[in-house]
């Protein structure tokens, strides 16, 4: 009994490690480049860590600039060390590291360094490195 009331607490700390607050909550604006083209999007979805999940994310080109938008009503549960990914699968392991979540609201921009394979990387992920724990997804749909 007392093994089991040890696993749960250590589960429930673990878990918790994870949703302390530690990213920025100021509700951004930013937006993909004027003039882009939409080349992708996709709903995010709750994944196993993450709760108040909406909004949608984008990817967009312009002048051979590709850029991962999330838009205006975006939002996901604040935690430490999250970072946004775009991926071939849903739990990432082959992944494109676009750095570090600006903020868990609103819209924001985040830029590939090099033209992505969008056909390989179809979601759009938001992954806590520090515990591989991923809060939210959203497949991505060419348009």
């Amino acid at each position: 009994m007392m093994k089991k009331l040890i696993l749960i607490l250590a589960a429930g700390f673990f878990l918790q490690s994870c949703i302390r607050e530690n990213t920025s909550t100021e509700d951004l604006m930013e937006m993909a480049p004027g003039n882009s083209k939409l080349i992708s999007s996709g709903e995010f979805m709750k994944g196993p860590y993450g709760n108040n999940i909406g909004g949608k994310a984008e990817i967009y080109e312009k002048d051979g600039v590709y850029t991962l938008a999330f838009d205006k009503d975006f939002s996901v549960s604040d935690g430490p060390d999250l970072y946004v990914y775009v991926s071939t699968e849903q739990q990432p392991n082959n992944f494109i590291s676009l750095g570090k979540l600006k903020s868990v609201n609103g819209g924001q921009v985040y830029t590939f360094a090099t033209k992505p394979d969008l056909d390989a990387y179809k979601y759009a992920v938001v992954h806590c490195q520090q515990y591989n724990h991923m809060f939210s997804y959203a497949l991505l749909q060419k348009k």
